[in-house]
């Protein structure tokens, strides 16, 4: 008996999920199996050519891969876009993948070049704000309250939007996913120093931009 295999498709969406189309199920022991495996375990067989190990992959890490996404573009369309391309682009290149660093840490590389690559810092992310409820007379300073926050947040995004790309990516990675300075110089390949530096400057200049908002 022949058992096909099963082809997940990613498409963009409102939230970080991924469609799947099952064309032929697999078998049963080996998608538990692929379940069990650790990521080393799950490389080498989408390499053997087990593409199904490869949405375990992709189960796996899709939430942290769409998280920094999200924080370059602060919308979840274009996060999930962007997700979706870093991990075609993963899938391309696993081949190559030589397990000198987590295989988190080079899923994390894919991504933040991804969004370098397609952000840019002329078109400075916003993020709508959604309807609410019309405002009762008891409700107006709340609100007020409210608003200068949603104002303030969008001035910090176009801030780090406008910083250079790898004091951005450092930011972002820092301040939003607590990496360590270690952890930041494996994913942008460079020194811990470079990664300190960049991360001073880009403290720096966002007070510079932030300093100028109205």
């Amino acid at each position: 008996m022949t058992h096909g295999s099963a082809v997940r498709t990613w498409s963009p969406a409102a939230q970080p999920e991924w469609t799947v189309a099952v064309v032929t199920p697999s078998a049963p022991d080996a998608a538990a199996a692929f379940q069990e495996m650790d990521d080393a375990a799950l490389v080498a067989a989408t390499v053997s050519g087990r593409r199904d190990a490869f949405d375990v992959i992709v189960e796996r890490h899709r939430r942290v891969v769409y998280q920094v996404c999200y924080r370059f573009v602060s919308n979840h369309e274009d996060a999930s876009d962007l997700s979706q391309e870093a991990f075609v682009r993963a899938w391309r290149g696993l081949k190559n993948f030589k397990g000198r660093s987590a295989l988190s840490t080079w899923l994390y590389r894919i991504a933040v070049n991804v969004c370098l690559n397609r952000v840019s810092a002329k078109t400075p992310p916003t993020e709508p704000i959604e309807s609410t409820e019309p405002f009762e007379d008891t409700r107006i300073e709340s609100a007020q309250r409210t608003l200068l926050r949603e104002e303030r947040a969008a001035a910090v995004r176009r801030a780090i939007a406008g910083l250079p790309k790898k004091q951005r990516a450092t930011l972002i990675l820092r301040t939003y996913h607590d990496m360590s300075h270690q952890q930041i110089a494996d994913i942008l390949g460079s020194s811990v120093g470079a990664v300190k530096a960049n991360f001073f400057h880009a403290l720096a200049n966002l007070k510079k931009i932030l300093g100028r908002e109205p």
